[in-house]
């Protein structure tokens, strides 16, 4: 009787000292996330950086094409320059910077199968009124940065439905310039594709 209850004492000393491993390893695996969460948030804002500043320097060319030559010039300019002002972003920020979509008005912007789950969520989350946050994904010695492109106003003079936003002469210059072009018939707030960005880790 005496042999049991040292016995049954043993085990439930095993018991307690599992418990308690346990539970260390669960706060460890918390202080882990946390300590990811912290740089998954430097990695989020040095996307947005580098989505933002790439954007600026597009919207500025962009707007003042259209204020200068108008809209017709700007398509050229998109044609033309767009690529290139891309790539000197990318340059500056030793980073790939892609915009890309379901809908490209150029196939060299197809998004692939990963970002197209992305462009899928992001639509879902416009459609159902919630705020948009970059999604970052860490693979390797990568990080890949995503966040929605959403159509304003002036978007739809070349995005807009055609005959209706998109005037006669634009839709045939988008058709000689574009001719597989899918990126037509969207309205104010729509995600049209998003930025994909992929840098290096620290």
């Amino acid at each position: 009787m005496k042999k049991l209850f040292v016995l049954l004492f043993l085990v439930l000393l095993a018991g307690c000292k599992e418990t308690k491993k346990e539970n260390s390893e669960i706060e460890l695996s918390e202080k882990e996330v946390f300590k990811n969460d912290n740089l998954s948030k430097e990695y989020m804002d040095k996307g947005m950086d580098y989505a933002l500043s790439t954007k600026a320097v597009l919207g500025k060319n962009l707007m003042g094409t259209i204020q200068k030559n108008g809209t017709l010039a700007a398509l050229q300019f998109c044609n033309i320059r767009a690529y290139s002002l891309t790539d000197s972003m990318a340059t500056v920020h030793q980073a790939t910077i892609k915009r890309v979509s379901d809908k490209p008005r150029n196939i060299i912007n197809m998004a692939n199968e990963e970002e197209l789950g992305y462009i899928d969520t992001y639509k879902k989350t416009v459609s159902e009124g919630k705020d948009v946050t970059p999604i970052v994904v860490q693979k390797n010695d990568k990080v890949n940065f995503y966040y929605p492109i959403i159509t304003n106003a002036m978007c739809l003079q070349c995005h807009g439905k055609p005959d209706k936003e998109i005037k006669p002469e634009i839709l045939a210059a988008l058709k000689e310039l574009y001719p597989k072009d899918m990126a037509q018939g969207y309205d104010v707030g729509q995600v049209r594709g998003v930025w994909s960005i992929s840098f290096k880790k620290k």
